[in-house]
Parts: C-alpha cells; sequence; structure tokens
C-alpha cells in the first residue's frame, strides 16, 4: 500500500527536495505540500494524508500549533516534524502537542524514506540515541514536578504491573522486539501490552507513551 506523504514548510527548496526523495520510492507517494501552518490543517483536512511532514518554524500558524490542530481534530495522518537541529526546544513541544518523532532536514534521503514508513506504519521515531537525548533533556527543563491532570492519574492507575514495565521500556526507546527480548516473551504479547496502555492512557502512539512516562516521572531523565 503506498503512503500519502503532505510537506509543510514554507521554504520551497525543502519543500521541493522532499518531493523529489520521495516520489522516487516506490511505496511512498506525495500528494500535497503547505506553505504554512495553517494550510496544513486545511490539507490535511482535505487530502488526508497518512504522513505530514511538518516544519517547526512556519509563518501564519507554526508547527506546532498546527500538529495540535490536527491531531485535536481526530485526523489519522502522523506528523514527523521537521528541524534543523537535534536539541530544538521546540521539538519537544511539538512531541507533546502529538508529533510521533522527529527527523533533521539534513537527513539522508534513505533515513527521510524510513522516518516515513515507521511512523505510518504506527511506530515512532524513538530508537535514535539524540531523540531519548533530547526528550530526557527537555522533561528535566520541563516544570518540576509536573502534576498528571486528574484523568490521567485515574488511567495511570489502571495499568498493571506489566504494562507499566512495558511502558518504563517504551520511554526508554525500546522496540517491541528489544522489549520482548528483555521481558522473555512473544512480540505479539508485547504489541497487546502496547496497545492496552495507549487505550487506557488516550494516547495516540509510542511517542506519546514516551512523553507521559517522562512526566509521569515514571523514567528519570539522564
Amino acid at each position: 500500500m503506498t503512503i500519502r506523504v503532505l510537506i509543510a514548510d514554507d521554504q520551497m527548496m525543502v519543500r521541493e527536495g522532499f518531493s523529489v526523495l520521495l516520489n522516487a520510492m516506490p511505496d511512498i507517494e506525495v500528494v500535497g505540500e503547505a506553505v504554512n501552518g495553517r494550510q496544513a490543517v486545511e490539507r490535511v483536512r482535505e487530502l488526508a494524508p497518512d504522513v505530514v511532514l511538518m516544519d517547526i518554524r512556519m509563518p501564519e500558524l507554526n508547527g506546532i500549533e498546527a500538529t495540535r490542530e490536527i491531531v485535536a481534530a481526530d485526523a489519522a495522518a502522523k506528523v514527523l516534524v521537521l528541524t534543523t537541529f537535534d536539541l530544538d526546544e521546540y521539538v519537544y513541544q511539538a512531541l507533546r502537542a502529538g508529533a510521533s518523532g522527529f527527523l533533521l532536514k539534513d537527513a539522508s534521503a534513505r533515513q527521510l524514506a524510513d522516518g516515513v514508513r515507521i511512523v505510518a506504519a504506527g511506530e515512532a521515531l524513538l530508537a535514535p540515541s539524540v531523540t531519548r537525548r533530547l526528550i530526557t533533556e527537555f522533561s528535566r527543563l520541563s516544570e518540576s514536578p509536573r502534576l498528571m491532570p486528574a484523568g490521567a492519574q485515574a488511567a495511570y492507575g489502571e495499568l498493571t504491573e506489566r504494562e507499566t514495565e512495558v511502558l518504563v521500556l517504551i520511554a526508554q526507546g525500546l522496540s517491541n522486539a528489544e522489549i520482548a527480548e528483555r521481558l522473555v516473551v512473544a512480540e505479539s504479547t508485547i504489541k497487546t501490552h502496547v496497545s492496552r496502555i495507549l487505550v487506557k492512557l488516550g494516547l495516540r502512539d509510542r511517542t506519546q507513551a514516551a512523553v507521559f512516562a517522562y512526566e509521569a516521572r515514571l523514567v528519570t531523565p539522564g
């Protein structure tokens, strides 16, 4: 099945460059472009893409607010944030707003395509050490202690001991296969645990689960 992508960036060269790279992939199609966050929200509504490549700094509506609106509208699209440097303070805000991960704008064609495939499959770009470093760094800089809303506290209380253990490992950047190996269970069992965690906590994907774990202090930064 072809993965449909929308590219949102105010720089024409970036949009055109990414379009060329992605359209060269047999399983990916760029279905549209947006020059600002407001247009990105509108294009998602019109085109229903699978993945949105979202620049953070754009006019009219920045990538963080655009991501928040797309998520709030229950759009099926997964947002992959684009940034020029890895320790961008706005990236953490974008992850909290609902983005499924981030990529550097100087990523190779293979990294770009793989990133699109990963988030389209419902996974998250949490494995690279730089992403873990970013999340832990800005979790440390966020208000401390951050109190979970009452609803989130109640939902967290519904997690089983094993689900809590899996949630912590997700936040540490482990894949389903790695978690299964760590806990000595089948990978299908871990997939079931992950699905239940997301449903109980009302989260979209693994990235949101990781952010939740850090902000709930289930995982200590470092």
